[in-house]
């Protein structure tokens, strides 16, 4: 096969989009969550904001009709497009060959809170993606425990889930999904994404988050969640109350909390996650 010299990457308007859409039949669906972005300019400023590399392997999930995709192979040494929908899966090489020639672009037809490093081609660096509203963070933090080749990212989300994913301890939006993303990644809202830039135009305001990969705490992580799960499904109850059921019992939850230097009377939303790790040690 011929070796083919990258040329100029076309990216798609409004127009590409719709008749690609009539093309293979396809309307969005709000089952899979598919809003399409349309706009040349709004795809080149995620993938600046992501501060994708030249030499980085990017994990794109749901691709779609691959708006993003081209702006991605455009930036990128290549793209791990992870598709749910077997039509837009099958259509996305042969877009890619006609509108980003040259470009490295490897899709794989699968669920993204099912994949292992093992289904994916090579190893992503990088995840951007336009996440279905309705499965963002636990796609996010699937992801991240799976693929801990991947060191930075940028995901566009429904804006209170960015605002819940990027918050610090003691901010109204801190919760379970805050703590859990902090044991991966530093993570920080990077901006608004207007609505008119999707077909179909959501009923949501969209955002981005970005995030930095860092060492993880030391601990069990599965034990360091289940005590943040239990300490925000009773979120306005101290932590006292809170964990009587995870620890066996409010006076057993006290003694742990004491022993990892934590007040009792506090609540979940004040800890920080290497807080909810020296809680998880103790025994």
């Amino acid at each position: 096969m011929d070796h083919v010299i990258p040329g100029p990457v076309r990216l798609f308007g409004a127009a590409d989009v719709r008749a690609l859409a009539d093309e293979l039949g396809v309307r969005p669906t709000k089952k899979l969550g598919q809003n399409f972005v349309h706009d040349a300019n709004t795809v080149r400023r995620i993938v600046r904001l992501a501060e994708v590399r030249d030499d980085d392997v990017v994990l794109e999930v749901g691709p779609g009709l691959g708006s993003l995709t081209l702006a991605l192979l455009e930036a990128a040494a290549s793209v791990v497009a992870v598709e749910i929908d077997p039509v837009l899966s099958e259509r996305l090489p042969r877009t890619a060959d006609e509108r980003a020639p040259g470009t490295e672009l490897h899709v794989v037809l699968a669920d993204a809170l099912r994949i292992t490093a093992a289904d994916l081609p090579g190893t992503p660096t990088a995840l951007v993606a336009n996440l279905p509203y309705n499965v963002a963070v636990p796609v996010v933090l699937h992801l991240l425990a799976e693929l801990p080749t991947l060191r930075h990212g940028l995901v566009m989300v429904q804006s209170e889930v960015a605002d819940r994913l990027a918050a610090g301890p003691g901010e109204p939006a801190y919760g379970s999904p805050s703590a859990k993303l902090a044991w991966y990644a530093d993570a920080r809202r990077a901006g608004p994404v207007p609505r008119g830039v999707f077909w179909p135009v959501p009923g949501v305001d969209s955002a981005l988050v970005a995030f930095t990969r860092h060492d993880e705490p030391d601990g069990d992580r599965r034990a360091v969640f289940a005590a943040v799960d239990a300490a925000f499904a009773q979120r306005r109850k101290s932590l006292r109350a809170a964990l009587a059921g995870w620890a066996g019992s409010p006076a057993e939850a006290e003694r742990r909390l004491r022993a990892a230097g934590i007040d009792p009377s506090e609540r979940g939303e004040q800890l920080g996650i290497d807080r909810f790790a020296a809680l998880a040690a103790t025994t």
